[in-house]
């Protein structure tokens, strides 16, 4: 099923990541901000020719398996970045195929890309994924990479504005603000 986004609409990149969490909750808070919906999109990929064909038939997981844990993996990361219910500025989409390719697709129309990032100095861990390098050079639209939250740091709550600021209602309740950083191709 190929849903085309509006120019109303944020897409963000969920792998089920703290990082990918953070991007939905500061895409809620963008959306809420611009009158705009969400479009969580989390692509998944059949694992069956990346396992050897001598391998046990009870190590394959069957296509209907693996589609069921990535609804569940990109359900579970909803639940995590806003609790047990959303409103409905949020459409949750469950795409087979290659990441960056998805989310490319996905992006075309929208109003921005949001994805997940590392905080800085996290070990090894590069602060922009393969998946997120590749939607910073060739998306269509501004890509946002989001942090996730140090673990070591409290983020301070942000209280919602009231209604007569700007016209635009404040946050849902349980969303918490995280600084998204604005990328733009080729910074580092």
């Amino acid at each position: 099923m190929n849903h085309l986004v509006t120019n109303r609409s944020i897409v963000v990149g969920v792998d089920g990541s703290e990082a990918s969490a953070a991007a939905l909750r500061w895409a809620a808070e963008q959306a809420a901000a611009l009158r705009a919906e969400v479009v969580a999109v989390h692509a998944w990929e059949a694992t069956a020719p990346h396992i050897a064909p001598y391998a046990p038939v009870s190590v394959r997981p069957t296509p209907a398996q693996e589609r069921d844990a990535a609804a569940r993996l990109l359900t579970e990361t909803l639940r995590r970045a806003f609790g047990p219910r959303t409103d409905g500025s949020v459409r949750a989409e469950l795409v087979e195929g290659q990441a960056v390719r998805v989310l490319l697709n996905r992006a075309r129309g929208a109003l921005m890309l949001a994805v997940g990032r590392t905080v800085h100095g996290q070990g090894d861990v590069p602060d922009v994924g393969p998946v997120g390098r590749e939607c910073l050079r060739h998306a269509p639209v501004p890509v946002v990479a989001v942090p996730a939250p140090d673990p070591e740091a409290v983020l301070p709550r942000v209280p919602p504005r009231p209604a007569s600021a700007g016209g635009a209602e404040g946050p849902s309740e349980g969303v918490r603000a995280a600084r998204g950083v604005p990328l733009r191709p080729g910074a580092r």
